[in-house]
């Protein structure tokens, strides 16, 4: 990931953290492990009915719902993203060479 894009990434996950994170930390991680999981499950519905409007929605709800969990956890994404900074963790390629599963 580019140092841009991490910025970015940092960014967002300080503005979740501004909105959410006071609220999310006394519903407790559990219970917002499990809004995440019902986020994912309309991201999921809205795939499927490939509606290009409410994807834009689900992935911003989603992408929302699991920096909250990070932050709750102590995790920086950026820094978790890194893992993916050089290409393929596995293959170490870009794209990822690695053989199909």
């Amino acid at each position: 990931m580019s140092d841009e894009g991490g910025r970015g990434l940092r960014a967002f996950q300080k503005q979740i953290e501004h909105i959410y994170l006071e609220r999310d930390r006394t519903r407790g991680w559990e219970r917002t492990f499990a809004w995440f999981v019902e986020e994912v499950g309309e991201l999921a519905r809205a795939l499927k009915r490939d509606d290009a409007g409410n994807l834009k929605e689900e992935f911003g709800d989603v992408a929302a719902w699991l920096v909250t969990l990070a932050s709750m956890r102590g995790i920086d994404m950026r820094e978790a993203a890194a893992k993916y900074r050089d290409g393929c963790p596995r293959c170490t390629t870009t794209p990822c060479a690695c053989p199909p599963e």
